[in-house]
Formats: C-alpha cells, sequence, structure tokens
C-alpha cells in the first residue's frame, strides 16, 4: 500500500489539492508504482487531517486524470500510465528558490546572481585559465594530436599511468590498467552505481554530504540512509547501528576535505569504517575531488583496504577546470572490466582531448605550481571569511585545516532557507544546510565558500536578509 509521507507543504493550495498533490508526489518519484493501494479514505482523511468528502473528491479528480483507478469494493491503485521520474520529487520537500539543482541551474545561468558564496566552484580569476589556454594552443600545434575521433576506452594510457604514481603518493596502489578515466567525478559515481546498485537498494551518505550525492542516487531510485558526520569521519556508534540496522549495500564518503564541512578522516576512524564494512559486507566509494586541497595528506581508506572494497574516484573540476571535464576511477582489475563495458553503453567514450589537456599541465609543472597558489591564498582568505561571519553571530562549525568551505551555525536557530530566501532577493545565494542534509537535521546550517566570500559588500547583504527575516516573522 502507498504509504503517505505527510500533507503538502504549499497552505495556499485548497484541501483537496494538498490531498492530490501528496498522491502525486508519491507517484512522480517512484515511492508508489502500478498497481499500488492508495491509503483508505479513512486513512488518508486522518493523516491530512482533512473530512472524507474531501478525500473523495481528490481520489475522484486523480482518477479523472488517469493517474489512479478504483476497484469496486477493492479501493484506489496507481495506474499504469505513470508520469515520467522527477528527482525533485523523489527528495524531501523544498522551496524551488532554496533547492540545490534549482540554484545549480541558476547559478550556472550567465550573469545570473551577481554573488555566489554559496555555490561549490571556484571564482573564474583563481583558476589557470592562461595555463590551459597554452596547453591547448600546444596540442593544436601537434600533428600526433587526435581532434576527430573517439578516445580509447579506458582513456589516456600516458595519463593513467601519471595517475597511478600520483595515488602512490596518497598511498593507494592501482596500476595505470586499474584505472578508468571518465568524463568527471559525477559520470564516475553515475558508473558505479549502475555497476553495483538496483532500484531499491539501500545507500549509506554521510550527514551533512554533498546534495549531488542525493540527486544522483534519486536517480538510480536508490534509497539513501545517513550517518551524522564529526570533525574525525562519520560518528562510529551511528555508523555500526544504521549497518545493522538498514543494511546497505555501498557508503559514499569523501575521506578528505568532506564536502560541505571540510573535514577530514582520522586513522582511527578510517580503520574502524574499514572493519565495520567488512563485517557488514559494506562496499564503500571514496570520493577524493578535493584531495589536491590538502597540505599534508590525509589517510585514505583505499590506502589501507587496497582496493578490495573500496572504489576511488576522483576528478579535477574543482581545482584545474570545470569546462575541461576528467575524472577517474581506480578499483579491482575485475570491477574495471565491467565498469569498461558500461562506459560504452551509456556513453560509448570520453573525450579525447580533455585528458591531453590535463596531462600536459601536470607534467609541465603548472598544476603544481596552480594548486600551491591556491591552497596558499585558501589559507590566507580564511581569516577575513571567519571575521566577517563573526560579526554576524555565524560561526564555524569546524576550522578546517585545507579546503574551500566553511559549515556554518547560524545564531538563535534562524532557518537557512528562509535566510536564502530573503538573500535571493539581494541576488546573493546562500546554501542552506537542509540542502546536504539526508535527515533534514541542519536546518539552521549554511555552507560558505571562502573563495567566493571575498567581497565585502556581500555581508551588509547578509545582515540585510537578517533583518528582512526578522520583519517578516
Amino acid at each position: 500500500m502507498l504509504d503517505d509521507n505527510g500533507p503538502y507543504e504549499d497552505q495556499s493550495a485548497t484541501l483537496v489539492e494538498q490531498v492530490m498533490s501528496s498522491v502525486r508526489k508519491q507517484i512522480s518519484s517512484r515511492q508508489a508504482t502500478p498497481g499500488v493501494k492508495l491509503p483508505s479514505l479513512r486513512a488518508m482523511s486522518q493523516r491530512h487531517n482533512v473530512s472524507k468528502s474531501t478525500v473523495v473528491e481528490a481520489y475522484d479528480r486523480l482518477a479523472a486524470e488517469g493517474a489512479i483507478h478504483s476497484r469496486p469494493g477493492s479501493g484506489f491503485f496507481v495506474s499504469t500510465n505513470i508520469p515520467p521520474f522527477a528527482i525533485a520529487d523523489a527528495g524531501p520537500d523544498l522551496d524551488r528558490e532554496v533547492d540545490p539543482i534549482w540554484l545549480a541551474r541558476q547559478s550556472l545561468e550567465p550573469d545570473s546572481y551577481r554573488f555566489q558564496p554559496g555555490c561549490g566552484w571556484l571564482p573564474k580569476s583563481w583558476m589557470p585559465e592562461e595555463e590551459i589556454r597554452r596547453a591547448l594552443r600546444n596540442l593544436a600545434r601537434r600533428d600526433s594530436t587526435d581532434l576527430t575521433h573517439y578516445g580509447s576506452p579506458r582513456g589516456l594510457l600516458e595519463l593513467r599511468q601519471l595517475l597511478s604514481r600520483r595515488l602512490a603518493d596518497n598511498g593507494v596502489t592501482a596500476s595505470a590498467e586499474q584505472i578508468l578515466l571518465t568524463d568527471s567525478g559525477t559520470h564516475a559515481i553515475d558508473l558505479i552505481c549502475r555497476f553495483l546498485l538496483e532500484p531499491g537498494d539501500k545507500v549509506l551518505v554521510d550527514d551533512p554530504c554533498y546534495f549531488n550525492f542525493h540527486a544522483m542516487l534519486r536517480a538510480h531510485r536508490i534509497e539513501v540512509v545517513s550517518v551524522p558526520y564529526t570533525p574525525l569521519g562519520p560518528d562510529l556508534d551511528a555508523f555500526e547501528q544504521v549497518l545493522e540496522q538498514h543494511k546497505p549495500r555501498v557508503y559514499i564518503t569523501n575521506s578528505s576535505v568532506q564536502n560541505p564541512t571540510s573535514a577530514s578522516l582520522s586513522p582511527l576512524t578510517a580503520h574502524r569504517v574499514l572493519k565495520l564494512a567488512e563485517q557488514h559486507d559494506l562496499m564503500i566509494i571514496e570520493d577524493d575531488t578535493f584531495n589536491d586541497f590538502e597540505h599534508t595528506p590525509s589517510p585514505r581508506l583505499a590506502a589501507f583496504d587496497g582496493l578490495e572494497r573500496v572504489i576511488h574516484i576522483g576528478s579535477f573540476s574543482k581545482t584545474l577546470s570545470a569546462a575541461t571535464r576528467c575524472g577517474f576511477i581506480s578499483a579491482r582489475p575485475d570491477w574495471i572490466e565491467g565498469l569498461v563495458d558500461l562506459k560504452l553503453a551509456t556513453s560509448f567514450s570520453s573525450s579525447a582531448l580533455s585528458p591531453e589537456i590535463i596531462l600536459l599541465l601536470l607534467k609541465d609543472g603548472a598544476y603544481r605550481k596552480h594548486i600551491t597558489r591556491l591552497r596558499d591564498k585558501l589559507a590566507k582568505s580564511m581569516p577575513f571569511v571567519v571575521s566577517q561571519l563573526a560579526e554576524l553571530n555565524i560561526k564555524p562549525w569546524h576550522l578546517p585545516t585545507a579546503g574551500m568551505f566553511l559549515w556554518c551555525e547560524l545564531p538563535n536557530g534562524i532557518d537557512a532557507a528562509k535566510l536564502a530566501r530573503c538573500a535571493l532577493r539581494d541576488s546573493v545565494v546562500l546554501a542552506p544546510g537542509n540542502a546536504f542534509s539526508q535527515s533534514q537535521s541542519a536546518a539552521n546550517f549554511m555552507r560558505f565558500n571562502i573563495a567566493q566570500s571575498q567581497d565585502a559588500q556581500i555581508y551588509p547583504l547578509i545582515r540585510n536578509a537578517f533583518n528582512r527575516l526578522a520583519v517578516d516573522h
């Protein structure tokens, strides 16, 4: 039977429309599949605190739309002609103006918002654009550069060999044959989800975690469960309890410079996580996208595990170029074979040009110099942001030693989503905490991008949003 998750939040809608919207959300998110029985009139009326006649009218309208149908003497059931799957409907209810997917779409539009302290990427001025242009010119002059053909299924061999050596610097042993190039870190996770999971499987994520983990898993019709994250990694007691209760198949995490907290895994936590993973037959996807932000490498699960039950992924989108798309997967050799087949089936081949650009930048030292500058610039920028936020009584949950994010608590239990909505009126994009929280337990938290928060004009506008929020209430 369809399990209703509660009343629809749009209080401007009529009671009938609220009941209809609640059912539609269940259907469009695939929580209710064709043939599933809807709650009885009495159960639905009690759940929504409405009369039975209201539910009858709602069900009748849904039946007229073809979304559900009645069986005399049995009740109402979901019809077979269900609408296309909608990622937004598969997650918790969020106002469109602060939904992370919507904000990402708007922020990527040219000149959409003046200030973006809530976005997840570095400013253009911080990126090595001239070095990338130089690499492009060098490639264009080479007769050996292939500008027309598909790349090899595994990706550029020379780059995979170089990545193997870079991984070894962090204690991860992976030959070039154990590395598969992808279009991005997101593409890597997408392939792994297709490889390891089936619709309805459970996946464990940190709470909070990168919001796109939620969206990606919902797109694969995966049930998401979460574990509270601490400055040293996942809460181990809660981690063990979730494994015993929910039996997830996969755990997705950032071991270093976690998004959104910038915390990193401690050695003790890493060992305990792997021990519990072995006991509960849990696979781990270790997203190491932010590793180059670190001055001193933190523990890697793949280094302790030897790529037995850990799949290690990374990309250069955050540190080098979001336009030059390239990520990678390092895993057991037998798994790489299956992932190559999936890559061919879903995208046929990755770009042949992007890996060539990245290889040039890695080989000629341009990337190393850029990363050194970037680390220093972030380290010097953090005190300014912390001090500006302190004047607004916004406090960091944790003071990271590396990375570009600050995870902060708002004063007086202020709702971050409401504050973000107010700030949008002044063209300021903020990142409310519940966008990163599967349990929706981060309502008074917010993620700030240090690099995007350097303009002093941002903070009076945030104060205006505080004042506006106080007036509205």
